[in-house]
């Protein structure tokens, strides 16, 4: 991004005149001033704190200039340069609209319930075996996120990935607007945040949002296994393309071959082909699916793609394997959680070979609403044909789940239950207890910060 003042202010309607800042050029834009790089524009959002307190240090972390929302006062001799604009978010968005028009990249906009942001990072990866392309950045998949996204484009940028979040109606209606897609990718309907929509019809009406703003000559991509999707995708006027494990797919898997630390596969269009992802997991290969149906659409060759995959960076925390102090391996998914993720997980790890002992440790699945404890106990038989020798359950909607297994006649003394507030007991009892050749799963939303377990077990 390289955006004169002058510039900045007309795109987004500032309300004052600029002309003694209007030269000034502006190079990043960040809405926390700890992360303001120099030259950068700051954004002062309201949430818990108005950034507007955050503006003095802003500019001493070298700020060039920064929004300011007219229904604050400010000193106007203070020497400042500031755009003043009705609403400090409403104006990012704005400025991520108008560079996004500017730059002019194919923008590929990514959702679902799971493998959203692996399924970005896959697609970035083969887009980029031909193509300058930039992805979301961790989990900037939102009203804040996404405009920060576009606007961290260079100006060579000829495609952007762009994950996109969605707890509410509307909210990627509004993404979809802001972006206008050129691909519209739908990984998948489960059960996230089902306390927000109620079921899954709901949650799949809001995930056929991101459709909102698909360019007329678009593509919508998506999960052609999913009667609910099949259902509403055949109401766009514009091209779809499905990808899934049935004959009746776009792109469908003729073979998976899951291994211990990677996933193999096969499919319909390039059958000579072996593709490799470094995934566990054969949920992974329809995220790996869906980027492949982007990168045909995008002319990618297959060669690149099995180049990509096989060498994708992916987000941390999304199903790594990491190396345990006391010699265990452990499977880390701790970043979100629901059910649908979760059985997909146990069933994975009831087919990795150990030489010791197969563990799994779960933490609560939140945003279920009044289905939680229903949904929670509803992980009991997952864990029942698990073949898992130690169970470990933290937070109180985990209760349920203990409730079911030890209906179901799981083993008591294998059965490990903490509420949310005893995270360092749960470390002390899993130190204590893993040793070489165990093998160990981290699963839970991240409200409940099992990324601070793991840390402990890596040292």
């Amino acid at each position: 991004m390289k955006m004169s003042l002058a510039e900045i202010a007309q795109a987004i309607q500032a309300h004052n005149q600029v002309d003694q800042w209007g030269d000034i050029e502006v190079r990043s834009v960040a809405f926390d001033s700890r992360n303001l790089e120099a030259g950068g524009l700051f954004v002062p959002l309201k949430g818990e704190q108005d950034g507007h307190q955050y503006v003095a240090k802003a500019f001493e972390n070298g700020a060039k200039a920064t929004l300011w929302a007219k229904d604050h006062p400010y000193d106007p001799t203070d020497g400042y340069p500031r755009l003043v604009v009705d609403d400090p978010l409403e104006a990012l968005q704005q400025l991520g609209k108008y560079y996004l028009n500017k730059i002019n990249p194919v923008v590929v906009a990514v959702t679902g319930s799971n493998g959203k942001t692996t399924t970005k990072d896959m697609v970035a990866s083969i887009l980029a075996t031909q193509m300058n392309v930039i992805k979301t950045y961790a989990n900037f998949n939102n009203e804040i996120g996404v405009p920060v996204t576009l606007l961290n484009m260079e100006a060579n940028t000829e495609a952007v990935v762009v994950e996109m979040g969605m707890d509410r109606f509307g909210q990627l209606d509004l993404l979809s607007r802001l972006t206008t897609p050129d691909i519209a990718v739908v990984t998948m309907i489960g059960e996230a945040h089902i306390e927000f929509f109620g079921s899954r019809d709901k949650i799949a009406d809001a995930k056929m949002e991101i459709a909102h703003g698909l360019a007329e000559d678009g593509t919508f991509v998506y999960d052609g296994d999913e009667p609910l999707l099949r259902e509403r995708a055949a109401k766009l006027s514009q091209q779809t393309k499905t990808f899934g494990r049935q004959l009746g797919d776009d792109l469908y898997a003729t073979s998976v071959n899951p291994d211990v630390d990677h996933v193999s596969f096969t499919v319909n269009q390039w059958p000579d082909e072996v593709f490799t992802i470094p995934l566990v997991g054969e949920y992974n290969v329809n995220n790996a699916l869906a980027a492949m149906t982007v990168g045909k659409l995008m002319h990618v060759t297959p060669a690149n793609m099995k180049q990509a995959l096989q060498n994708v960076e992916l987000t941390e925390n999304r199903s790594e394997w990491v190396a345990g102090a006391n010699g265990e391996r452990i499977l880390s998914d701790v970043y979100n959680s629901n059910p649908t993720a979760v059985k997909e997980v146990l069933a994975t790890l009831a087919t990795i070979p150990v030489a010791g002992k197969r563990v799994a440790v779960l933490g609560d699945m939140l945003e279920l609403g009044e289905a939680s404890a229903r949904l929670h106990a509803g992980l009991c038989d997952a864990i029942m044909n698990g073949h898992l020798d130690e169970v470990y359950l933290i937070g109180g909607e985990m209760g349920a789940l203990k409730d079911a297994l030890l209906k179901a006649g799981y083993p008591a003394g294998q059965l490990h239950y903490y509420q949310a507030a005893q995270r360092k007991a749960l470390t002390d009892a899993l130190q204590a207890s893993l040793t070489t050749g165990d093998v160990v799963l981290l699963k839970a939303s991240h409200g409940l910060h099992l990324e601070r377990v793991l840390a402990q077990l890596e040292k």
